[in-house]
C-alpha cells in the first residue's frame, strides 16, 4: 500500500459523501495504491450507516468505530496506528481541508522528508473565535519550543509510517505531531495548503480550546526537555529550594546571635522550614519522575481508545499493525 488517508470523523454526516469522493478522485488520478480509514468518533447522526455503506461498495474504505467519543486526539492515534500505507495522510472531515493537495505532499514527502504539514495561509474561519486565538497559540508554540511553524492546527499533514506509528498521542497532542516527530528526529516540511469555509455540520471546537492547548503546550515542553530524566526539572527546583532555605537559616542564626531577635513568628524561619521542605518533595517527584519513565520505557504502551467494531481490515493487517506497534 502507497498510500493511507486517514480521517477522524465526529457528526459529519453531511459530508461523508462529498469527502469520499473527493478523496478517491484525487487518489484515482494521482495513480498510486490507497485505503481511506474514517475513524468514527463515536458519532450518534447516522453517519455509521453511511459509512458502512461505502465500505460495501468499496473494499479500500476502512472503517474504525469508537465505542463513544474520546476526541479527535485519540481518533488520530487509532488512524495512524491502523493504516499500513507507506505514506499516511491526514485531514480533517469537514471537507475544510483541500484533498487535491495530497499528491504535493506525498510528493514533497518523496524529497527526502518525513513529516510535512500544512499552513491554511488564507484561513477561512471566523477572526475572533478560531484565527485570533490560533495565531496567539502558533506563536506562543513556537517560542516556547523554538520549532519554526505558521500553523500546528492544521489536520492536513503528511507522514511516513514509520515515524507515524512511533507517536505517542494523547489528550490534545494531535495538534503537536510535527513537534513530537521533530523530537525524534524527523525531518519536517510546512508547505501552504488550501482552506474553505464549513459547508454543512458545525465546528466541534471554540475559544475554550485555546486553554487546553496552553495545557498541552506545557506537557509538550517537558517532554522535549525532561521526559527521559525528570530529576533535571525537579532536581533543580529541589537545589533552589534548599539554597533559598540554606540563606534564610544563616539569615535566622545571624539574627539571634548577633541581634538577639526573638525567634518567636520570625518569617526568615518559616521561610527556611518550608523551602526546605518544598526542596525534599522537588527531590521526592525528580526520584518518582525517573522511576516513573524507567517503568513507561521498559514496557509496552498502551491504548487511549476503545474500539466497537471494525470493516474491511483482514488478520493480515491487523497482525502488521500490531508488529508495527510493537516494534
Amino acid at each position: 500500500m502507497d498510500v493511507s488517508v486517514v480521517i477522524p470523523v465526529y457528526n459529519e454526516v453531511e459530508n461523508i459523501i462529498a469527502m469520499y469522493r473527493q478523496v478517491t478522485d484525487v487518489m484515482e488520478q494521482f495513480g498510486r495504491s490507497y485505503e481511506v480509514l474514517f475513524i468514527d468518533d463515536g458519532s450518534n447522526d447516522g453517519g455509521r450507516e453511511l459509512m458502512k455503506s461505502l465500505s460495501e461498495q468499496d473494499s479500500r474504505v476502512k472503517l474504525v468505530f469508537f465505542r463513544r467519543n474520546y476526541g479527535q486526539t485519540a481518533a488520530m492515534h487509532a488512524g495512524l496506528q491502523m493504516a499500513t500505507g507507506d505514506a499516511i495522510v491526514t485531514l480533517d472531515g469537514d471537507l475544510q481541508n483541500e484533498p487535491a493537495d495530497i499528491p504535493m505532499m506525498i510528493e514533497k514527502l518523496d524529497e527526502g522528508y518525513d513529516v510535512v504539514h500544512g499552513w491554511r495561509k488564507n484561513r477561512q474561519d471566523k477572526w475572533l473565535s478560531r484565527k485570533l486565538p490560533s495565531k496567539m497559540a502558533n506563536w506562543l508554540i513556537s517560542k516556547v519550543t523554538k520549532f519554526p511553524i505558521h500553523d500546528l492546527g492544521c489536520t492536513l499533514k503528511a507522514l511516513r509510517r514509520e515515524i507515524a506509528q512511533e507517536l505517542e498521542l494523547y489528550g490534545e497532542m494531535h495538534r503537536f505531531i510535527p513537534i513530537l516527530a521533530h523530537q525524534r528526529g524527523a525531518r519536517c516540511a510546512e508547505v501552504v495548503t488550501r482552506h474553505h469555509p464549513r459547508r454543512f455540520g458545525t465546528s466541534k471546537y471554540g475559544i475554550s480550546r485555546t486553554f487546553r492547548v496552553v495545557l498541552d503546550l506545557m506537557t509538550v515542553k517537558y517532554i522535549l526537555d525532561y521526559y527521559a530524566s525528570p530529576m533535571k526539572l525537579f532536581g533543580s527546583l529541589g537545589l533552589l529550594c534548599s539554597a533559598a532555605g540554606g540563606a534564610s537559616a544563616v539569615a535566622t542564626f545571624a539574627m539571634k546571635l548577633i541581634g538577639g531577635v526573638d525567634m518567636t513568628g520570625n518569617p526568615f524561619l518559616l521561610l527556611t522550614i518550608f523551602s526546605l521542605m518544598a526542596g525534599l518533595q522537588f527531590f521526592s517527584l525528580g526520584l518518582l519522575g525517573e522511576v516513573a519513565a524507567r517503568i513507561y520505557y521498559g514496557a509496552q504502551s498502551n491504548k487511549n481508545y476503545a474500539v466497537r467494531e471494525l470493516v474491511n481490515f483482514d488478520r493480515e493487517t491487523l497482525d502488521f499493525a500490531s508488529r508495527s506497534r510493537a516494534a
